[in-house]
């Protein structure tokens, strides 16, 4: 049986503010904060997920012309290079082949202009044009959008070539009908003032009202629709417990390490026609 060929694509920027590959500070000690993709390519090096699937490129958007990029990733650059930092170890090999090598940039260069320039639109399509002529060469089966930090347009609409082929792993639970629902850029920060007894109403003047704290947070693996985090769930994870007293990269690992990981590696395997036990 063929494996299906897999394309990951994410922001390393985000990946940056996570301090991935690093060890940070946690309660009283240390821990090293895995990346998604350094949790994925061990997955496809060391479980059934690699007789299913096959890394074929490793895409980023980040653009080194822009100084708010450079300044995003100044301690780790947009390649690897020795003695400085790297999202993950810098010999990291997935099915035999060095993940660096798989590395290709396809930087969202409209996101130098405002918001309301005239010319953003047609170079957000453009970007959208590269990257669907990119996946059409690699054959991709499937792409994993993971830090994203842009929302793709004519990728995913019905009756687009890639439709129903892009999936997310996103840093929260996304069902809309749950109580631990936590959509959009700051789901984790959103899940540890749930645990506090707030809700941010304005995220720009961090106005918040009283809540019920709740206590718990997930990972939601959904198809990647036109919204936020608001495409079609096809598996979530909600494992991890949140003390009120944590901090966000703290919670980060948690929620990684807990629920995240687990919602990815079973995600993957649910759309390669495998049975994931769910717990009740």
């Amino acid at each position: 049986m063929s494996k299906k060929k897999l394309v990951y694509i994410w922001s390393l920027r985000n990946a940056a503010a996570d301090k991935a590959g690093q060890e940070i500070a946690y309660k009283s000690g240390t821990r090293y904060m895995k990346s998604v993709l350094e949790s994925l390519v061990e997955a496809l090096n060391d479980t059934e997920l690699g007789d299913q699937y096959s890394l074929e490129k490793v895409i980023y958007d980040d653009d080194a012309g822009s100084s708010v990029d450079r300044e995003k990733l100044k301690e780790y650059g947009f390649a690897y290079e020795p003695g400085k930092r790297w999202f993950y170890p810098p010999n990291l090999r997935v099915q035999g082949k060095p993940v660096n090598d798989l590395l290709l940039a396809i930087p969202s260069t409209y996101r130098r202009e405002p918001l309301d320039a005239p010319g953003r639109p047609a170079g957000k399509s453009a970007f959208e044009k590269h990257l669907l002529d990119t996946l059409v060469a690699l054959k991709a089966d499937i792409v994993v959008l993971d830090g994203l930090l842009i929302i793709l347009d004519e990728l995913v609409r019905p009756g687009a070539p890639f439709y129903r082929k892009i999936v997310n792993i996103h840093p929260g639970v996304t069902r809309a009908e749950s109580p631990y629902e936590r959509r959009g850029a700051y789901a984790t920060l959103d899940a540890l003032y749930g645990a506090r007894g707030k809700k941010v109403v304005n995220w720009k003047t961090m106005e918040t009202v009283a809540v019920e704290p709740l206590y718990l947070t997930g990972a939601s693996f959904h198809y990647v629709d036109n919204g936020i985090d608001s495409g079609e769930v096809i598996h979530d994870v909600l494992n991890t417990e949140i003390d009120k007293d944590d901090t966000i990269l703290e919670l980060r690992w948690n929620n990684f390490n807990r629920s995240l990981f687990p919602a990815l590696n079973e995600g993957l395997a649910i759309m390669a026609g495998q049975t994931v036990q769910v717990e009740a």
